[in-house]
């Protein structure tokens, strides 16, 4: 079972550990946490699930977005985490807990792994991790998460984590490289009351 560190879901979020990661914020001031957001965003395999509300194509970009996810995480509407490698420190991929609702306590998680990092469950293990954090310690009731249809891979990490297939939202998100034109998505969900699954 992860180790999560025990602490206030005051802002700032903790870093969370187990699974044989950790989970730390990204750095706008680092060049290479920087570096790393820009090269997860233009990864085509990134591209091809997602098309972000703004368009990040530089450094200059990358490190406004990761400056607006600061501020989310200081307002406490988002916590977004960089998976990193338990013992090596190496940056894996991208995890966050977004648009929380305190008062309905619902959010919304989404991730991206590195290429380099794939094959290796990174997605679950990290899923699992920010899950379980999200759904005791920070007092979610729900969180859900959606991936557009045909996301097969997405779609395994979900059920291995414990969100099951709740129903296909129609036309919910931009196609690949779009944004006159929308795509269905799935949707899957886990509540606080669901039992924790066996991930590893």
């Amino acid at each position: 079972m992860a180790d999560i560190r025990h602490t206030s879901p005051a802002r700032p979020f903790p870093e969370l550990h187990g699974h044989g990661l950790r989970l730390r914020r990204w750095d706008a001031d680092s060049d290479s946490d920087v570096a790393t957001w820009l090269r997860g965003l233009s990864d085509p395999e990134f591209q091809r699930w997602n098309t972000p509300l703004k368009t990040v194509t530089d450094l200059a970009g990358a490190r406004a977005a990761l400056r607006s996810r600061e501020r989310s995480a200081e307002d406490g509407s988002c916590a977004q985490y960089r998976i990193t490698d338990a013992e090596s420190g190496t940056t894996l991929g991208h995890i966050g807990v977004n648009e929380i609702d305190h008062v309905l306590r619902v959010g919304r998680v989404g991730y991206w792994v590195l290429p380099e990092a794939r094959g290796r469950r990174v997605a679950t293990r990290a899923l699992a991790l920010a899950a379980r954090w999200a759904l005791t310690d920070l007092g979610l009731n729900r969180l859900e998460l959606g991936h557009a249809l045909g996301h097969e891979a997405s779609c395994r990490v979900a059920e291995r984590c414990g969100f099951p297939y709740e129903g296909t939202l129609r036309g919910a998100m931009f196609e690949a490289g779009r944004r006159d034109a929308f795509r269905d998505v799935h949707l899957h969900a886990r509540i606080a009351s669901d039992p924790e699954p066996a991930v590893l």
